[in-house]
Formats: structure tokens, C-alpha cells, sequence
């Protein structure tokens, strides 16, 4: 195996390694630019995610240079990056010079800062688009079919990662919001039996109670069972008890 091909391997692990508890995406994303930088042989790269409305924003770049050259993209909506992102496919301008009619404003400023040639991929997993990876080349020509091609695996690397760890964390969530609704009922079921032997009541007629007295206070059922719990309510004589 050659230098470069282990160096392929030990980017490609390094992209994998989402699922750990101080996962930052922001860095994630930065050490995905500078490792397409290292291994493409571009001049440099800027990563574009779309947020939850589904609007593209800019979240990595290799150099300064690149990051004003996509925020023109984003000022002026045109641009390989978007182009990419819309239509799902690799999007690529062997020669900026050339391409003024179709990203006129990009054009412009990608010339300006002194690129050439533009290879931008969609960040995909399937049917779904996440963002997109933007090559810029301060040399005239389009990238080789075998550079593309590993530009776009390491594109796809860092999607699967990505929405991988997007599942991890709605499953975190999900579990946290079942964990909260079963720790309410626990203690609305403590609060019941507090009432039921204090105030002599049914069970029923003690959640009667406790609810009657959330409204009537516009409180969390929970935040009054806590306090009925913790002994600073007592509910005698605030609420009528209702019938059985």
C-alpha cells in the first residue's frame, strides 16, 4: 500500500468517527475542507449545509479566500454549489473564464481571488441532499474522473456521518422526552396518593383535584404535583372536590 493510499484510508477513518460525545459539526465539517484540499490536489474547498428550512449556509472553508468566494454564492444565489444542491448531481466549470454567463456574480469573484476551475458535489445519502462540496482550482481544467470520484466518496463519508449522528441525536431527545413523561406520571401518581390519604378522597377524585387546581392557576399539572409532593400545597379548601 503507498503513502497516499494509507493516507486515504486514515482520512476516510477519521471521517467515520461522528459518534463520539463531543461530536462538533462545525469541526467535523472544517477537517472535511482541509483533507479535500490535501487529498484532491485543489487550491481549495468550501462545504455549503442547508439548515432546517432547507436554506444553504456557508459552514467550512480551507482558506479565507474561499470562504468570501462562497458566501457570493449564497449573497447572490448562483453558484456551482447550489446548482449541485438542487439538482442532486456533480457540478463542475473546467474554466471559470468561460462560465461568465451562467454564474455571472460567481464568476467574477472566484476569477478575482485568483481561481480557475470549479468541481462542486452534493453532500448526498439516497434521495436526500444535505449540502454540497465546493473544488476550487487556481489552474484551468476539469478534475480527473478518479479525483472526482474520490472527492465525491469523501463527500458521501461525511453525509452518512452526518445524518448518522442526526438520528443519534433525535434518538437522545426522544428517549430524554420519554424519560420526562414517565418521571411526571411517577410523581402525579405520588401526588394522587398524597391527596387520597390527606384529604380522604378516591383516587379519582384526587386527580380531579390536582387538575382542577392547575387550571384554575394556569400551572403544569407536573410543576403542582411537585409541590402537593414536596408539601408546599396542601389543596385543602382550594378547589371544590368534585363528586365521585
Amino acid at each position: 500500500m503507498s503513502a497516499s493510499d494509507r493516507r486515504v484510508r486514515e482520512v476516510f477513518i477519521e471521517l467515520s468517527d461522528t459518534l463520539v460525545d463531543d461530536f462538533d459539526i462545525i469541526e467535523f465539517l472544517d477537517r472535511l475542507a482541509a483533507r479535500c484540499s490535501e487529498l484532491l490536489g485543489v487550491s481549495a474547498c468550501g462545504i455549503l449545509l442547508a439548515d432546517h428550512h432547507g436554506v444553504l449556509n456557508l459552514v467550512a472553508a480551507s482558506t479565507e479566500q474561499a470562504r468570501l468566494v462562497e458566501l457570493t454564492q449564497l449573497q447572490n444565489h448562483e453558484g456551482p454549489c447550489l446548482d449541485a444542491f438542487t439538482s442532486g448531481r456533480p457540478v463542475q466549470a473546467g474554466d471559470l473564464r468561460d462560465a461568465g454567463a451562467q454564474w455571472p456574480r460567481f464568476t467574477a469573484a472566484a476569477v478575482a481571488a485568483g481561481y480557475l476551475s470549479v468541481q462542486a458535489m452534493p453532500m448526498r445519502l439516497r434521495d436526500t441532499v444535505l449540502g454540497a462540496v465546493n473544488l476550487l482550482s487556481e489552474a484551468a481544467g476539469p478534475l480527473t474522473d478518479d479525483t472526482i470520484a474520490l472527492g465525491q466518496a469523501l463527500a458521501d463519508a461525511a453525509t452518512i456521518g452526518i445524518v448518522h449522528q442526526r438520528a443519534q441525536a433525535r434518538q437522545e431527545v426522544v428517549t430524554e422526552q420519554l424519560q420526562a413523561a414517565l418521571d411526571s406520571r411517577i410523581l402525579i401518581e405520588q401526588a394522587k396518593g398524597f391527596l387520597t390519604h390527606s384529604l380522604g378522597l378516591g383516587v379519582d377524585q384526587a386527580f380531579a383535584v390536582l387538575r382542577a387546581y392547575a387550571r384554575a392557576n394556569n400551572r403544569r399539572l407536573t410543576d403542582v404535583a411537585h409541590d402537593v409532593v414536596q408539601g408546599r400545597i396542601s389543596l385543602r379548601g382550594s378547589v371544590e372536590v368534585p363528586p365521585a
